[in-house]
């Protein structure tokens, strides 16, 4: 009997070992970064810094953000930079911080190495990216979007900066290596078919992402866009919204107008309020990126919104850190 015992351990430790060896140097399994040379324009470029500044919002993780004021905006001229901290102070399982973007740190890298880590999740070494980098939503963009992202991030002036690395907390420093998923690339609707164009923006943008709650840096499935997920910040907690079409707790009493009123009032001048005062509200959503997003664009988003179905869950948004 102790012999059946010590076999089956020892079946199971090789287990073990082979199901090691395979999440930590088989995977990820996306495939090689394709053969890939984009073109290079200025229309192509001006569509992809609209997508990068105002719908995906690159610039918001990999820029340096100025959080004197509300909604921390990008400080000019740190654009593509790089170094944005996302900590297990912030629930997330281990220490990640944002790439920079610019040619200093793309320069050897191809046009396919970026297409794959944008849409995949694996860097140009091979490495797996942790999905505070939306790439989940990105593979699903038509592929000209993300290669107009591509061109204009060929245009940023290069930064000399390095962000430090990450550092993985147990057992996702194996696990993350399950996370990358190959590129499902779709056609971009046309705009007259609002509701799959409106459903479009709101991947691309990554609403889900932060309107619902999360698990480990995870979204929860099935609670989509219900609002409630946590952003741990120095003197407060701030909740995301609930933006399903729930007429008590939602959007759902919001008229199309106050929807994009409520983005354009951020990039107004004087539009931004201070965020020093004590109990200042404060807040991740970067409301001055979306804001210049076209007011087309933004009803789209709305009447997408509009059509899910409604979840009534209240939200208090900002909950101050007690002091003494």
């Amino acid at each position: 009997m102790k012999k059946v015992v010590r076999v089956v351990i020892a079946l199971l430790f090789a287990a073990l070992i082979i199901g090691a060896i395979y999440l930590k140097f088989l995977l990820p399994d996306v495939g090689n970064a394709p053969n890939l040379k984009v073109e290079i324009n200025p229309q192509i470029v001006e569509r992809g810094k609209y997508l990068a500044y105002h719908v995906t919002v690159c610039m918001d993780c990999h820029s340096t953000r100025d959080w004197s004021r509300f909604s921390g905006p990008p400080i000019a001229g740190s654009d593509g930079k790089g170094g944005e901290y996302f900590s297990r102070n912030m629930g997330f399982p281990g220490d990640f911080y944002s790439k920079n973007l610019t040619p200093f740190h793309l320069k050897d890298w191809t046009d396919g190495d970026i297409y794959r880590a944008i849409t995949s999740g694996v860097s140009k070494d091979g490495s797996s990216l942790f999905p505070v980098m939306p790439y989940i939503y990105y593979g699903k963009l038509a592929k000209e979007d993300v290669y107009a992202i591509i061109a204009f991030l060929r245009t940023l002036p290069e930064i000399n900066n390095t962000p430090p690395a990450r550092s993985l907390d147990f057992p996702v420093n194996f696990l993350i290596n399950t996370m990358p998923q190959k590129a499902r690339p779709t056609t971009i609707p046309a705009q007259s078919d609002t509701l799959a164009y409106g459903a479009y923006l709101t991947n691309a943008a990554g609403c889900a992402e932060c309107h619902t709650p999360a698990r480990n840096g995870q979204i929860i499935k099935g609670k989509e866009f219900t609002g409630g997920r946590a952003f741990i910040m120095p003197s407060l907690t701030v909740y995301s919204a609930n933006i399903t079409p729930d007429k008590a707790t939602g959007i759902g009493a919001w008229t199309p107008e106050e929807f994009v009123a409520r983005f354009k009032a951020y990039t107004q001048p004087g539009g931004i309020p201070d965020a020093t005062q004590n109990n200042s509200p404060q807040t991740v959503m970067p409301w001055t990126m979306y804001g210049g997003m076209d007011s087309t664009d933004l009803v789209a988003i709305y009447k997408y919104l509009s059509s899910l179905q409604p979840v009534t869950h209240h939200v208090d948004h900002f909950v101050f850190n007690k002091k003494g």
